[in-house]
Order: structure tokens, then C-alpha cells, then sequence
């Protein structure tokens, strides 16, 4: 085999290896967007900045995970109203999004066993005497 068949196979060889790969790439059907609406989203971004803002300000923690029980306790003032994301970065089929109205004083506690083990993102929204606020904890199960 002289030099020109050499360069040749190499070229053959590795366009064949590019093009398995680009079809296995192509055929993974667990690609997801983080978001569906993303432009929306980045519009509303300047209202997130004013709720973390907010957030900072407490006094309190209102998020908090307990790595023992596998939960995570929101202590809110009495008359609020909540959201809690749990948000999965690698899988968006996994994020799930709770309602939580906060009747007294006392934190509640949301049992996080159930959710598949691994990275997750806990995002608090909560309106309270008119004002919103934004809290993130990043947590791994």
C-alpha cells in the first residue's frame, strides 16, 4: 500500500466514526430544553432580580433541606402563598411543581423521598403582604 491509499482509509475511517456518531447523537430522545418558553422567560427576568432582592432582605431562612430525613422545611409568615419547583437540570420529565399554602407559623415540610437520587434545584416563589420573593437552594439526594 503506497502513501495516497494510506491518507485515503484514514479519511474513509474517520468520516465513517463521524457519521456513527453523529447518528447515535441524533437518534438519544431525552434531549430537553431547561425551559420551553425561554424568551418569556428572560423578559421576566428583571422581576426575578426585584424577588431574590426581597428574599435577601429576611430576616429568616425560608428554604431549608434536611439531608437526614430527605425533606426540606419552608417557614414562611402565616397567610402566604407558595411554589416550590423541584427542579431537575438533567431530566425535565422529573420537575414537578407544589402548591403550598402556609396556615400558621410553624414550617412545613415537604417529603422529598419519592424523587429520583441525584442533583437537584429547590425554587421557592412566595407572595406575602404584596410583596414577591424568590429563594434557590441546590441539593443532591
Amino acid at each position: 500500500m503506497n502513501w495516497g491509499n494510506g491518507i485515503v482509509v484514514v479519511f474513509v475511517v474517520f468520516a465513517a466514526i463521524m457519521i456513527s456518531m453523529v447518528t447515535i447523537c441524533m437518534k438519544k430522545d431525552d434531549l430537553h430544553l431547561v425551559t420551553q418558553n425561554y424568551y418569556q422567560e428572560e423578559i421576566k427576568y428583571q422581576e426575578h432580580i426585584e424577588k431574590v432582592s426581597n428574599a435577601s432582605t429576611l430576616a429568616y431562612q425560608a428554604l431549608r433541606f434536611d439531608r437526614e430525613q430527605n425533606s426540606v422545611s419552608i417557614k414562611l409568615p402565616k397567610g402566604a402563598n407558595a411554589e416550590l419547583h423541584l427542579f431537575r437540570p438533567s431530566d425535565a420529565r422529573l420537575d414537578q411543581k407544589l402548591k403550598v399554602n402556609i396556615a400558621d407559623e410553624n414550617a412545613t415540610v415537604v417529603d422529598l423521598s419519592k424523587l429520583k437520587s441525584g442533583y437537584w434545584k429547590l425554587k421557592l416563589t412566595w407572595t406575602s403582604e404584596g410583596k414577591s420573593y424568590y429563594q434557590e437552594q441546590k441539593i443532591t439526594i
